[in-house]
């Protein structure tokens, strides 16, 4: 009996069977379709070995195949593994052993990073192929589904059963993979449908990665449990994006601020039609108020969400309503999630103060796949300890300052690199900027600021990012160095990699 997420596709098969469910390119499934499919996948599946618990790793790009894959495998209770397709040879191979993966479903696109897998591992029973081009290599998806039957399976899966391993960041180290269940999927989506103007007649753009929990999970798999229809788009710029939301007449989006940040720079942007949107939202790093500001003088809602892989992801939202009145502001949690903010004491901390977040709720995740030590350092007496240092305002409004990791500290002085980056970011020529600390011998840090420029003819100085901080930031808290650079080191979520900042 599906008790689990694979649910969601039975129940609209039933109720909505020809609904558009997913489009991919000229491909469009209705939610009959879309189930079928994944019935057959599923069944494939269990003739290839498959069983309650494996691992099933998937190296995809944004397209329906990797949601088929994810809803095949929480239909026979194993537990799908989306994988980083912009990963080295290497790194792949670190998440395929350390998961323990036997099925490796991938893109004909990535061939190249697969045949260099192959050479490496034997622990995979099979390669499964994805794509249009015809080739006798590996096992081919469309084949196992025409050979499959479309029954649906008899699998007993609770909400308590693992379905989805994802591996985190890995900003400061090798990533975790964080263990989240079918629960937390459902009460992750059931908190977005609470916070976010989430209805059937929503049509959302799935172009930030699917590997990533935001692209995942804060649209995509919300609006199949509502009943909504996904467009994915399985490479992001800016001009296809906008293409897209005209086309299909997006009426929500999902983006990294990187992305936001490529959108508003778009030099044609005013070119597109983008009546059909009735609101954005922006999460996976700290939004630039600038962005914000962007969409909201274009009448266009813009929401901004705080969550992390480890929190399936929502954590807080801020509502439109608020945006303006609260910039710089995560919002509040949702109705099913609680957070408080404590010291190193694990006591509350009093309204304004900083200290670190944490959260509890039936989205947390339950483990670090294989890392004991791990899971209990971030999961205690039922709260999981994020390593973000935050505040809370009188209305019970929630600010992430920043990473502990990053807080520099000069002169006995706390530093929020944050709170420098707001303030730069409003300077006409920066494009973006990094904020880290370097060594100091009389200060023990110092702040320096990595800079973007949009208009590389016009230098800047130390002297002149110095002037511009003059009056917006206390003394200690302005850069004493500057680095300038062509663009800043990003992960494929969209984070920059301040270790590589620091070096």
């Amino acid at each position: 009996m599906i008790n689990g997420i694979g649910s969601w596709l039975v129940k609209h098969s039933e109720c909505k069977a020809e609904k558009t469910a997913i489009i991919y390119n000229d491909k469009r499934f209705t939610y009959r379709e879309l189930n079928d499919r994944v019935n057959r996948l599923a069944n494939s599946l269990v003739n290839l070995g498959v069983r309650k618990g494996d691992r099933v790793n998937a190296l995809l790009f944004n397209r329906n195949e990797l949601m088929e894959a994810m809803f095949a495998c929480a239909k026979i209770g194993a537990i799908f593994v989306p994988i980083n397709y912009r990963l080295s040879v290497d790194e792949v191979e670190y998440v395929v052993h350390d998961s323990g993966g036997i099925i490796f479903i991938y893109d004909d696109r990535l061939e190249t990073i697969v045949d260099g897998l192959k050479s490496r591992t034997s622990q995979i029973h099979f390669f499964i192929r994805v794509g249009e081009n015809q080739t006798e290599k590996d096992l081919d998806f469309e084949k196992l589904l025409i050979q499959a039957n479309n029954d649906e399976t008899e699998y007993v899966i609770g909400l308590n059963d693992a379905h989805m391993m994802m591996y985190t960041s890995g900003t400061t180290g090798r990533p975790k993979g964080a263990v989240l269940t079918h629960g937390n999927t459902q009460w992750n989506a059931i908190n977005c449908l609470n916070s976010l103007p989430i209805g059937e007649d929503l049509i959302t753009l799935g172009v930030a990665p699917l590997f990533h929990i935001g692209g995942m999970n804060i649209f995509t798999t919300p609006l199949l449990y509502r009943g909504g229809t996904v467009v994915l788009q399985d490479k992001f710029d800016p001009q296809s994006t906008l293409e897209v939301i005209e086309r299909e007449k997006i009426t929500s989006l999902f983006l990294v601020p990187a992305m936001w940040l490529a959108i508003t720079q778009y030099t044609k942007l005013d070119q597109y039609d983008l009546s059909s949107l009735k609101f954005n939202i922006s999460g996976g790093a700290p939004c630039p108020l600038t962005i914000i500001e962007f969409f909201q003088k274009r009448g266009i809602p813009f929401f901004e969400g705080f969550g992390l892989t480890e929190t399936a992801p929502m954590v807080c939202v801020l509502d439109s309503d608020n945006s303006m009145r609260k910039n710089g502001s995560v919002g509040k949690a949702p109705m099913h999630t609680d957070i408080k903010i404590v010291d190193i004491f694990d006591k509350e901390v009093p309204v304004g103060q900083v200290g670190e977040l944490i959260v509890k709720g039936p989205n947390i995740f339950i483990e670090y796949w294989n890392k004991p030590k791990a899971t209990r350092d971030a999961i205690r007496n039922g709260w999981f300890y994020t390593g973000d240092l935050a505040k809370q305002d009188e209305e019970g409004f929630l600010y992430i300052v920043d990473r502990m990791k990053d807080m520099i500290i000069t002169g006995g002085e706390n530093v929020y690199p944050i709170e420098v980056e707001q303030v730069l970011f409003r300077h006409p020529n920066i494009k973006e900027v990094a904020v880290v600390g370097y060594p100091d011998e009389k200060w023990g840090e110092s702040v320096k600021a990595v800079i973007a420029l949009k208009n590389t003819n016009e230098q800047m100085s130390l002297l002149d990012v110095r002037k511009f901080c003059e009056g917006k930031l206390a003394h200690f808290k302005i850069p004493k160095q500057i680095e300038l650079v062509e663009e800043l080191p990003r992960n494929a979520t969209g984070k920059v990699l301040k270790t590589n900042l620091r070096i």
